[in-house]
């Protein structure tokens, strides 16, 4: 792949619109060409900015049910206006129509524009999906390379206000490549990455102690399998192409380390 096409795809790829051989091809041109890996981590960058500081707005539930309401009775006063009216004052009927008109176009596109807001969920998956991709460019996957540990764990003392868990699976087939520190919903969180195989899995950790526990729940974004859930005060997110069988094995494997580990 020449890199005037690498350019010309990867905004499409970052929005997942690629499909898979395409976006195979281009994932194999950024794994050897660090220009142009260079240019799609300033572009993630740019879309990583954009999310945190962009000003978004979602529209109330009251909101959307007033505009809903307001658009029907637009409907209605039009059908009612009486026939002989009509023709006994055609032009200003004519002007009243298309004033009503535009009125109602006016709210159809601003409730389009409030609903189609992402929420606050999927601006975190956005955010996630975009993390990974990062990491998967050249040199970006791990801060600290080690499949101990010991030695992943306590690099992380004094970057991060919590202790994120590190657990060692490389007896059940998944193996710590490393850590590393990304910054989501504009706070540090530590990433831990482990491989399946050919298979990158990303692990994103950050306490939540307002929520509590939930069970793990799974959903395709952008060809990716991501799960997420919480756990004893911390939140996690797993992302990776591993198909689900597997990646929800690594799943049930990590909290059972977890639970195990956080015994006396």
């Amino acid at each position: 792949m020449q890199c005037t096409v690498s350019h010309s795809k990867m905004s499409a790829f970052a929005d997942g619109e690629l499909d898979a051989l395409a976006s195979q091809e281009l994932r194999q041109h950024l794994a050897h060409c660090r220009d142009c890996a260079k240019a799609f981590e300033q572009l993630l960058d740019l879309r990583a900015a954009v999310s945190r500081h962009g000003l978004r707005h979602a529209a109330p539930a009251a909101l959307q049910q007033r505009l809903r309401q307001a658009l029907q009775e637009e409907g209605k006063a039009a059908k009612e206006v009486p026939q002989r009216r009509k023709w006994a004052q055609l032009p200003w009927a004519w002007i009243n129509f298309g004033v009503a008109g535009i009125s109602t176009a006016a709210f159809a596109v601003t409730l389009m524009l409030y609903l189609s807001v992402p929420s606050e969920a999927e601006r975190l998956d956005q955010e996630i999906v975009a993390s990974h991709f990062r990491s998967l460019l050249p040199d970006r996957l791990a801060d600290v390379a080690s499949s101990d540990q010991h030695t992943v764990k306590p690099w992380f003392s004094g970057k991060l206000d919590f202790s994120p868990p590190v657990v060692d699976l490389a007896q059940a087939g998944f193996p710590l490549v490393g850590g590393r520190l990304d910054y989501i919903r504009q706070r540090p969180v530590a990433a831990l990455a482990y491989r399946r195989h050919q298979h990158v899995l990303n692990l994103y950790v950050w306490p939540e102690q307002a929520k509590g526990d939930a069970p793990p729940r799974l959903s395709v974004k952008q060809g990716y399998h991501l799960i997420r859930w919480s756990r004893s005060g911390m939140e996690y997110r797993l992302i990776s192409d591993l198909n689900v069988p597997e990646l929800m094995d690594f799943e049930r494997r990590l909290a059972a380390q977890i639970d195990k580990d956080a015994l006396p």
